[in-house]
């Protein structure tokens, strides 16, 4: 960033922080950067005898906020200009040429070209998993509609063919399912697959789970479950259904039952988490894009962000933490080298003892 602009200027000197800013300040110190830019910079276009690339950097950050605020292109292009908060995330200034909606499409084709949302997800699992978040002993499965616009006034006159509609309870609903896994200490999600509405949830059970868990939290839409991962040793905590359980006699049987069936579901509550931070903090009301290929990845990617946001508290906790430990170690450290240097010197070793006799032997 070069010379800064007279409105970025002015934005500096301001003393109160919105909300907008101590959101980008925690995922400013969440984010894993460098593991991102690793991932994508193999894949972004170098500077040539055309016109210079943005820096990967601020395109990485644009794309970001543009998930976390649900901004179409034009309107994170022109947020650019009008939030200094924003820019100032981006490291843009009004001084130097802000990154045009087109500029922005074309860096988000290139991730889906390149299936880098998978990637990312992955990237940002493994710094958690590095940070002791993510500990994978047990799994909580579960799936959401995501609601696709149904009207067919459009240039082809049809809805998208790649939704479905399905009926939940005595509601039908048009668009596609969010299936996703979560680890059942964190509540951070391991694992998304996506499908058409209509598909069944217990088909992705086997996709979902990464082999490694003791134990599996879902609900009654799961049944049937165990007979498709043949794995020894496996717990399945499987909800029963309401009806099932109305229909047993009064007694003792029965508030067992509920007992059984309330720490199951005390568990379960974790998988709700991330369905509300992208649906309710994200703004993911209604699928952004036509296709389940773009729908996925965009879906794929919020869940990312939503493990740092989740997550963000405990982060910027360990952040604190270890410069505060390391000083200390390296006190430790210097204060014991300081000891064996005072130790090796002749004049200083038995300061109390042997200098003392060696004075008494003096005539």
């Amino acid at each position: 960033m070069g010379q800064i602009s007279f409105s970025d200027a002015e934005y500096a000197g301001k003393r109160k922080k919105t909300r907008r800013e101590v959101f980008l300040d925690e995922m400013e110190q969440v984010v894993p950067w460098k593991a991102l830019l690793d991932l994508i910079e193999p894949h972004y276009p170098s500077a040539g005898r055309g016109r210079r690339p943005y820096p990967l950097a601020s395109m990485l950050r644009v794309h970001l906020m543009q998930n976390w605020f649900a901004l179409s292109d034009p309107a994170m292009e022109e947020a650019l200009y009008e939030i200094a908060s924003l820019r100032a995330f981006a490291r843009l200034s009004l001084g130097e040429p802000i990154p045009d909606e087109t500029t922005i499409l074309n860096f988000r084709h290139l991730l889906e070209a390149n299936d880098l949302a998978d990637d990312i997800l992955k990237a940002v699992n493994k710094h958690l998993e590095r940070k002791g978040l993510l500990l994978k002993k047990g799994s909580i499965v579960d799936a959401t509609i995501i609601a696709a616009p149904s009207s067919t006034k459009n240039s082809q006159g049809e809805r998208d063919p790649e939704m479905h509609q399905t009926k939940k309870g005595n509601q039908w609903h048009f668009g596609m399912k969010a299936h996703i896994a979560v680890d059942a200490h964190s509540g951070l999600v391991h694992t998304v697959t996506t499908t058409a509405a209509n598909e069944s949830d217990v088909e992705q059970i086997v996709d979902l789970l990464h082999g490694k868990e003791q134990a599996v939290w879902a609900d009654s839409g799961y049944r049937g479950a165990q007979a498709r991962i043949d794995r020894e040793g496996l717990q399945w905590h499987i909800a029963a259904r309401p009806s099932d359980i109305a229909k047993l006699p009064e007694g003792r049987s029965k508030i067992a039952a509920k007992k059984r069936e309330h720490r199951k579901a005390s568990v379960r509550a974790k998988v709700e988490h991330p369905f509300r931070v992208i649906k309710r903090q994200f703004g993911l009301m209604k699928v952004r894009f036509r296709g389940l290929a773009k729908s996925t990845a965009h879906v794929v990617t919020l869940f990312a962000l939503s493990n740092l946001w989740m997550a963000r508290r405990q982060l910027m906790a360990i952040a604190v933490v270890r410069p505060r430990c390391a000083r200390s170690n390296s006190h430790a450290a210097k204060t014991a080298r300081n000891a064996k240097a005072r130790a090796g010197k002749p004049g200083l070793r038995g300061s109390t003892g042997q200098a003392r006799s060696r004075s008494h032997d003096l005539p």
